[in-house]
């Protein structure tokens, strides 16, 4: 006789039994976003393999402790301390980092393909509003919480010739000037159309020569030379030897699973910028502030529900 093989997918009443909880109380949990599913023709269906590793994952650290998979926006300093973090590892544990833009990043988590999403908004002084809102767009956000990783510098990075030169913002948008701008969903995109915005201007007014999917893509047509000009950070623009416009200073924070947050690797992180090493290579990249680095901003469960 053949085995019979396992659905995919499990029911309500499936996932009661293995939970040992009533019905009512799986009904919550996924009208919550809290626990892997999806509605399909008004019936909720539970991935077994995501509500396998939501189950372990719940354990105390979690058995995939061994690993720590980031995926959102892009960052020069963030990738540098990955690389950094599993050679001190040596094969013991990873650090995966794959970028994807923010809005990207964070439906990945949702749908428990990574362990946290790195976010950028806007403006610094307007993440505690903005970031919290954007999480809460998003099904899961209940089990989230929200860390700052550091403070940036973003701007416009322009080719190493130009540094010098004034740059009157109404004259980076004749037709001679060459731009790379970003994919929808990513932060740096937002925030070209708010600046662009205070300039009378939208994107489509722009010379655009090139789509980028990140902070270093953009910096590497720039140097290049297939375009003049495009959004980034300062750390982007001193990698490759450019020029750099300072617009405006943003916080980029880290979204996680309450559980995801206590694990060590993550921690690892954090201390490790907050060690002399860490703060050096922040100064080397540039454009850095570490001063709240791991500060706990927000909880999805201390949100008021109506």
């Amino acid at each position: 006789m053949s085995e019979t093989v396992a659905s995919p997918f499990l029911t309500v009443h499936q996932v009661a039994e293995l939970l040992h909880l009533n019905e009512k109380k799986i009904y919550q949990l996924a009208s919550e976003g809290a626990i892997p599913s999806t509605k399909v023709t008004g019936k909720w269906l539970f991935p077994r393999r995501l509500v396998e590793q939501w189950i372990l994952e719940s354990c105390h650290h979690g058995v995939l402790a061994d690993r720590l998979m980031i995926t959102g926006s892009d960052d020069p300093l963030l990738a540098a301390l990955i690389m950094r973090l599993n050679q001190r590892q040596q094969a013991q544990a990873f650090y995966g980092y794959s970028v994807t833009g923010t809005q990207l990043g964070l439906s990945l988590l949702s749908q428990g393909r990574a362990d946290a999403c790195g976010i950028h908004w806007g403006r610094a002084e307007e993440s505690e509003l903005r970031h919290p809102a954007l999480v809460r767009s998003h099904s899961g956000y209940r089990n989230w919480v929200l860390v700052r990783l550091f403070r940036r510098s973003q701007g416009l990075i322009i080719r190493a010739e130009d540094r010098h030169q004034p740059h009157d913002p109404s004259g980076l948008f004749g037709a001679g000037r060459r731009w790379v701008v970003r994919q929808e969903g990513a932060g740096g995109q937002r925030f070209l159309k708010e600046w662009l915005a205070g300039h009378q201007l939208r994107p489509e007014q722009l010379n655009t020569q090139a789509i980028a999917y990140s902070e270093r893509e953009t910096a590497s047509l720039i140097a290049r030379h297939e375009a003049d000009i495009g959004p980034g950070t300062l750390s982007a623009a001193n990698e490759f030897g450019l020029g750099f416009i300072p617009i405006t200073e943003e916080a980029f924070d880290l979204v996680t699973p309450r559980n995801v947050y206590f694990r060590s690797l993550l921690q690892q992180m954090f201390d490790y910028l907050h060690d002399p090493a860490g703060l050096t290579l922040a100064q080397s990249l540039g454009g850095y502030d570490l001063s709240e680095c791991g500060k706990l901003l927000w909880r999805g469960d201390d949100v008021q529900h109506t």
